[in-house]
């Protein structure tokens, strides 16, 4: 696509997630698409580096910053929505399910400045909306079944799928979080699938597949369809839904599950701090006897 520059990818491998800075040629207009916050868990520090690595490039570029767009509410890393927000006056856009995710999500972390309507986040897109980018025309295909709120942006010949898809050789994502779906997942992807076979998707994860040495995050929707190891041509939703709810009861929470959950439902932004100045995150805790308790 003449109007599209160069897609900068940004992989960060403590979280195994891709960040892309995208932007219209003419303009120099750009899009920042699912950013990683550093966080380390153990000590609860995060720093700014992968995010600065992307304003970095995009200021060497001579890029204008104007959205940033996130795919779904990760359950993996922490957004640096606000921080770029903070840096470039860029607005932060999700899905407009995502106020279902809230809603979920705000009395399990008994989260009551989460506002449940998705007024944290500067624009809440709906299936078939379109986003200008400089001359640019981003299309917003809703994508639910990993989580109620995913999208995928299609700019061109180029469609940012999240967590929807992975690369071929790795499958699919999982479908057992709060809200998840197998069936909505399998015919979200049969939707992406219908597109041109030259189409180009850009996951959001790559975990490398057995036998595979390297981290690849860019297939082509042909390949998706001959070769995806869970949702290649010929297999049925009913088998779909079988291998996904039996691969999925094998897997244990993300690691960073409960931090991410609930400052991604903010946009990003973290909790107020309290009175010593410091930012705290809740750990729900339950126990099966009352000697805890």
């Amino acid at each position: 696509m003449k109007d599209l520059a160069p897609i900068d990818a940004f992989f960060d491998e403590a979280t195994q997630t891709v960040t892309y800075l995208l932007a219209d040629a003419a303009t120099r207009q750009a899009v920042v698409i699912d950013p990683v916050l550093d966080y380390d868990h153990a000590s609860g520090e995060a720093s700014t580096a992968s995010a600065d690595r992307v304003l970095d490039a995009a200021r060497q570029a001579g890029l204008a910053i104007a959205w940033v767009l996130e795919t779904h509410v990760h359950a993996d890393h922490l957004s640096a929505a606000p921080y770029i927000k903070q840096r470039t006056g860029a607005r932060v856009g999700i899905g407009e399910y995502v106020r279902q995710v809230q809603n979920v999500f705000r009395p399990i972390f008994n989260l009551e400045s989460v506002s449940g309507d998705g007024s944290e986040f500067d624009r809440l897109f709906s299936d078939g909306d379109v986003l200008a980018i400089g001359s640019l025309a981003v299309e917003v295909i809703h994508t639910p079944g990993h989580t109620p709120a995913c999208v995928s942006y299609k700019i061109g010949d180029a469609v940012f799928v999240g967590d929807t898809l992975f690369m071929p050789d790795y499958g699919t994502a999982r479908a057992d979080f709060p809200g998840g779906c197998p069936q909505g997942l399998y015919r979200s992807i049969r939707r992406l699938l219908a597109l041109p076979g030259h189409t180009r998707l850009y996951m959001c994860h790559d975990y490398k597949a057995p036998g595979r040495d390297t981290y690849a995050w860019e297939t082509t929707v042909a390949l998706q369809r001959m070769h995806n190891v869970h949702v290649h041509d010929g297999v049925t939703e009913d088998q779909f839904v079988a291998m996904r709810r039996q691969r999925d009861a094998t897997l244990s929470a993300p690691r960073l599950m409960l931090p991410s959950i609930q400052v991604n439902i903010r946009a990003g932004r973290w909790p107020q701090a309290e009175a010593n100045g410091v930012h705290y995150l809740k750990i729900p805790m339950r126990s099966a006897g009352s000697a805890l308790s």
